[in-house]
């Protein structure tokens, strides 16, 4: 569902403008936004599991018989774990927190590559309360150091900080979003993102498109509201 929402809004650009600033993406930011949301405000909701449920059995026949309920709960589990990529949306912005810092290390001549697994280790062991066993679930776990992508890790977090802000906005014009999801129609949430989002392509600035579309400046606060009303549900708090 995250690769889905990066082709989703490559899909999305306007074709008559392709090659100029008009029909390309205006940023890694906004790209992971659309990843981030169909992955996490949609993928990782009770509304979600109710219309995968059919499908995960005839994939897992053998699997235990598990309601909607507690595969989200499943999905949503809270843990310190070692993977960016599994995280909860709790503690992910730990794990591009923690690459930032690292990064403006060895930038800075701080750090060298050689020291690297030990910061990361220290680093986590720190932030997460958990020791490392080796670099395969350490610092060799992303490509995107191996590839020269240094500076991208900070996307992810604006991605999500954008997605739910663009989340709230669409409830208000589109009413429940979780009835939405549930009908199995998810084409009002794409329609609703379409002339928003993609089709602006880069004519304005990521956060002057966030502005445009949600009608506020780019905040965190929406995110904030968004893990505390969702965990407080799912945990009880």
């Amino acid at each position: 569902m995250h690769e889905t929402g990066h082709a989703l809004y490559e899909q999305g650009l306007d074709a008559d403008h392709s090659y100029t600033p008009r029909g390309a993406a205006v940023s890694l930011g906004v790209h992971e936004s659309q990843s981030r949301f169909w992955e996490n405000q949609i993928g990782r909701t009770p509304a979600f599991w109710k219309v995968a449920l059919p499908w995960y059995k005839e994939c897992f026949p053998s699997a235990p018989e598990w309601d909607p309920a507690t595969l989200n709960r499943i999905a949503n589990k809270v843990s310190t774990g070692y993977i960016r990529v599994e995280a909860d949306e709790v503690t992910y912005n730990l794990h591009v927190m923690l690459r930032y810092e690292i990064e403006k290390q060895l930038f800075n001549g701080e750090l060298t590559v050689k020291e690297l697994p030990n910061a990361w280790n220290t680093m986590f062991q720190e932030w997460f309360g958990e020791e490392v066993p080796n670099d395969r679930l350490g610092c060799l776990q992303d490509i995107h150091w191996s590839m020269g992508a240094f500076g991208y890790f900070p996307t992810y977090t604006l991605g999500n900080l954008y997605a739910a802000q663009l989340l709230e906005s669409m409830a208000e014009e589109l009413g429940d979003i979780d009835a939405l999801v549930e009908s199995g129609d998810w084409s009002p949430l794409l329609e609703w993102l379409r002339p928003r989002i993609h089709a602006e392509g880069s004519k304005m600035s990521p956060a002057d498109l966030i502005e445009k579309a949600t009608g506020a400046p780019p905040s965190p606060e929406p995110f904030l509201r968004y893990v505390e009303e969702k965990y407080g549900r799912i945990y009880g708090l």
